[in-house]
């Protein structure tokens, strides 16, 4: 494997761990802080801009990666793309927000002084995200820009949040100081992005080439972001205190975190797969789409079956709510929802590595049209109607199980290449290792949590518990990739090659 690749994804690794580790250390004070209730209102405002967000980009982002990576080498046919693919997002964003303002101040249900505040702060997230050009970056393949600017970020927003984050009322402070990711990111870029392009007109801009490609792309973001924000939605308008959605919100932190990894990696992965198959280099193609899922399926069973049997734990940390009197079921949320970490990746792994590079990106409608269809069903019935009593958990497993169809859909209609990818051997191994590991820690945690809570709170048995199950896991798990021969660690420690 290309050792640029191999570079590039040990960056994103190194990246994703940090900004995890970031992110662990604030968002419990923040649930603790803010409570089931205000992280609930916020939750749901943040699901709603994003619909937004996504009509603002009108899905550019991956078509510019795809374009500019094709002409990275010639500097003036790059600049003209990244001039062109500017000014529509420009305008979109534009015209994206006076739909939210008209929306916001039309519909009954976004009345209140609490709701609209949120939703107009957050906006600031697309407003300002104009000016970002991150798929610039991401199609020259700047990983090392990119990791290091994020964690500095990361860092001073981390820091903003404990200065300035103490009581529920500081929702507004809370909700501003996370825009200040995109704004520091766009100073950032700013900053750096003339020594990359130049925005001086050479030629005449062509909008019409892209349009057709736009057009699919739209409406699969719009889809896509109809399916991903649509449970919080639901559970929102369900549940009018906003608790449910409180819930679901640390259920999901932790699949998140996970989910987000592999979508970091399309930055790796895409320009590469879309330049090998331009190039019609097809054992290259197959080979990075191998290598990619390889990565994907090593990390994401043993997290499923980590989060899975500590779902207590992982949840009663992540909110600091060790009783039932908030954040209710977010354990049960987790367990319904730790698929995802295999499905949502794998879909996304065929999507932007399979479908983008061949131009079929119709597929990928199709199943978001189908998946939110499923989600949006599955969601009112479950969350409604079979148990309406916990309505956040009923979501959960509607979105696990839409999630599912969406990946058997993709599976079907890209069999060639995909089967190839994630039906051997070796993945096979990483599966039984899995198991397991999954058995390790639901018999060995409960052990454990009981001899340490005889002598220590609650909180630090739980700690204790997880971290000698993840030390334990460790061990067995590389042990076993080991012993078992498995590809990347072969290629990792006896430098065969992949």
């Amino acid at each position: 494997m290309n050792k640029e690749i191999k570079t590039n994804v040990v960056i994103n690794l190194i990246r994703t761990i940090t900004m995890t580790l970031l992110s662990f250390i604030t968002f419990p004070v923040v649930c603790r802080i803010l409570g089931d209730s205000m992280l609930g209102h916020f939750s749901w405002a943040t699901s709603f801009v994003y619909y937004f967000i996504v009509l603002s980009k009108i899905s550019i982002p991956n078509i510019a990666i795809r374009e500019c990576a094709k002409v990275k080498d010639d500097p003036n046919k790059l600049s003209i793309k990244v001039q062109e693919f500017f000014i529509m997002q420009a305008v979109m964003t534009l015209l994206s927000f006076g739909l939210l303002t008209l929306i916001v101040f039309s519909v009954p249900a976004f009345n209140g002084e609490l709701n609209q505040t949120l939703i107009f702060i957050l906006s600031l997230n697309f407003l300002t995200s104009i000016f970002a050009f991150e798929w610039v970056f991401t199609a020259l393949e700047k990983q090392t820009y990119l990791a290091i600017r994020s964690i500095i970020i990361l860092g001073i927003v981390d820091v903003l949040i404990f200065v300035f984050v103490k009581r529920p009322d500081d929702v507004y402070t809370y909700t501003f100081i996370t825009t200040l990711t995109t704004i520091l990111t766009v100073i950032s870029n700013i900053f750096y992005l003339p020594k990359l392009v130049k925005f001086r007109k050479t030629e005449k801009y062509n909008f019409k080439q892209y349009l057709s490609s736009l057009l699919i792309l739209f409406c699969i973001s719009l889809c896509a972001a109809i399916y991903s924000k649509t449970d919080s939605f639901i559970l929102g308008l369900i549940d009018t205190s906003k608790k449910s959605v409180g819930s679901y919100s640390v259920g999901m932190k932790g699949v998140d975190i996970i989910i987000s990894f592999f979508i970091s990696l399309s930055s790796v992965f895409m320009p590469k797969a879309s330049q090998y198959y331009h190039l019609n280099d097809n054992n290259n193609f197959l080979k990075i789409n191998k290598y990619s899922t390889n990565i994907c399926l090593l990390i994401a069973v043993p997290a499923i079956a980590l989060m899975s049997t500590l779902a207590t734990p992982i949840t009663s940390l992540i909110s600091g709510s060790y009783d039932s009197s908030s954040y209710n079921d977010a354990s049960t949320i987790l367990i319904a929802l730790t698929l995802l970490m295999v499905t949502y990746s794998l879909s996304n792994n065929i999507y932007t590595q399979i479908l983008i590079p061949q131009k079929r990106e119709k597929v990928y409608l199709y199943s978001m049209i189908i998946g939110s269809v499923f989600n949006i069903g599955l969601s009112l019935l479950f969350g409604i109607v079979i148990l309406k009593d916990r309505p956040a958990v009923g979501v959960a497993i509607a979105t696990s199980m839409s999630d599912l169809i969406i990946f058997i859909f993709l599976l079907s209609f890209t069999w060639k290449t995909s089967n190839k990818m994630l039906f051997n051997i070796n993945n096979l191994k990483i599966l039984i290792l899995g198991i397991i590991l999954g058995l390790v820690s639901y018999f060995v945690g409960p052990l454990l949590f009981d001899a340490f809570s005889q002598t220590n709170s609650i909180q630090i048995s739980y700690i204790f518990e997880i971290l000698c199950i993840v030390g334990i896991s460790i061990i067995i798990y590389f042990v076993g990739l080991i012993v078992s021969k498995e590809k990347i660690t072969s290629n990792i420690f006896f430098k065969k090659e992949y």
